[in-house]
């Protein structure tokens, strides 16, 4: 328990202890923070302090902290990752005085959420998005290749993925602007440009690479989970009639790139751990490079909610799992190094959209209306095939068991019409 109160629900308990980047009113500077209940845990301020002295490896906090970005402390590696988190669990212990007792240090570096900005966490240099729900890469097979072709040959052997744009990854709370690009009215017609007529969310998760590895140098299945930092939520914003009209041969281009939404606060690995469970079973058995010996998939209960532009109420239109994923984070890391392709510091690695067993665990509105064959039925008798402008969403993700609750707080985004 921690002397900062939280409630029940709260997703940022002690168990959590996520890591960000924030600034405020009276520092504009980012620097790195935690986050416990409804406040913003200031760790340059407590590194300042000598708070974290002694910390294994943590040798400098003050200049990590310092930092506008978390790539410095992701470069540490996991052993000063734990030792961090679980100092930092301590220092908020209802049982520790150091900080509980020194009011002008709780003061200086105790900020209410409400009152801080957020920042992007990390310089993403790379950014790779995997396509790794059965559920979704079979609906979506049915929708453009029938049931016979749903899933391609290679599905079921590797995780498939595409390399994607980091420098228009944005945090929660950003606001984009419809995109435009070329897309098909009418069928067999040429092509026309203009505004996405088709524009989707998707439903995802992705982690943050924390150590990297050497060119040439595989990151083996065994030792996966220690080069990632943390997780956060995404959402991966698609226009589909753009994309439709693109995509072959060599996949995604301006249907994708013009923004992708993450979380604030990175949740580490550590944090997840007491919440894993086995993964889908894997037909055929993955190949050695790619076999897991142990459990790998996360109990993450995810919400995709809904406000649209001439509503009032938000609704949730979609309810899944992370655990639902046919490959899992670390098999994913395993297939894209093997090659020795080097990842670095803050590389970023998105799941896929990720659908469940059922049409209300659909991660898109793409899978929700059956690519506009039908209505999605909203709150004050409002329906929606795809987005409109100014409709609003929010993705919200977290983990219970035995009355411990950890989770990511919100993904946040709104459409803005297009650029006249």
């Amino acid at each position: 328990m921690s002397f900062i109160e939280t409630k029940p629900d709260s997703d940022f308990s002690i168990h959590n202890i996520p890591f960000g980047i924030i600034s405020t009113a009276e520092n504009a500077k980012p620097r790195v923070a935690t986050r416990i209940g409804d406040f913003a845990v200031d760790l340059a301020i407590l590194a300042e302090a000598g708070l974290f002295a002694g910390v294994h490896g943590l040798n400098d906090a003050k200049a990590v902290f310092s930092e506008s970005t978390l790539n410095h402390f992701m470069t540490l590696g996991k052993p000063t990752w734990t030792a961090t988190r679980k100092h930092i669990q301590k220092l908020l212990s209802a049982s520790e005085a150091t900080l509980r007792d020194n009011q002008e240090l709780r003061q200086r570096a105790i900020t209410p959420v409400a009152a801080v900005k957020t920042h992007i966490p990390a310089n993403i240099g790379d950014y790779t998005d995997f396509y790794a729900s059965k559920e979704h890469a079979t609906n979506v097979g049915i929708m453009f290749r029938g049931k016979e072709n749903a899933l391609m040959p290679n599905w079921t052997h590797l995780p498939v993925g595409y390399h994607g744009r980091a420098s228009s990854i944005v945090v929660s709370g950003t606001e984009l602007k419809r995109p435009q690009g070329q897309r098909v009215i009418v069928k067999g017609e040429a092509p026309q440009f203009g505004p996405s007529l088709r524009m989707d969310c998707e439903l995802e998760m992705a982690f943050l690479v924390g150590t990297g590895n050497n060119l040439g140098e595989p990151i083996s299945i065994n030792n996966a989970k220690d080069h990632m930092f943390g997780v956060v939520l995404m959402n991966d914003w698609s226009a589909r009639d753009i994309q439709a009209w693109e995509y072959v041969p060599l996949g995604p281009f301006l249907g994708k790139n013009f923004g992708t939404t993450i979380s604030a606060w990175v949740v580490t690995i550590d944090a997840l751990e007491p919440f894993l469970v086995p993964g889908p079973v894997q037909d055929p058995k993955p190949l050695p490079y790619l076999a897991e010996s142990a459990a790998s998939a996360y109990d993450i209960k995810l919400e995709v909610k809904l406000k649209p532009a001439e509503g009032t109420k938000y609704s949730v239109i979609s309810r899944s799992n992370l655990k639902y994923m046919y490959w899992s984070f670390a098999q994913q890391l395993a297939h894209h190094t093997v090659n020795g392709c080097n990842m670095r510091a803050g590389d970023l690695c998105g799941s896929g959209t990720i659908s469940g067993p059922t049409e209300d665990s659909f991660g898109s509105l793409l899978e929700l209306s059956w690519s506009g064959a039908k209505e999605i039925q909203l709150e004050e008798g409002i329906t929606r095939k795809f987005l409109h402008d100014n409709d609003e969403m929010i993705i919200a993700g977290w983990c219970e068991k035995d009355g411990v609750r950890v989770g990511f707080g919100e993904c946040h985004g709104k459409i803005l019409p297009a650029r006249q």
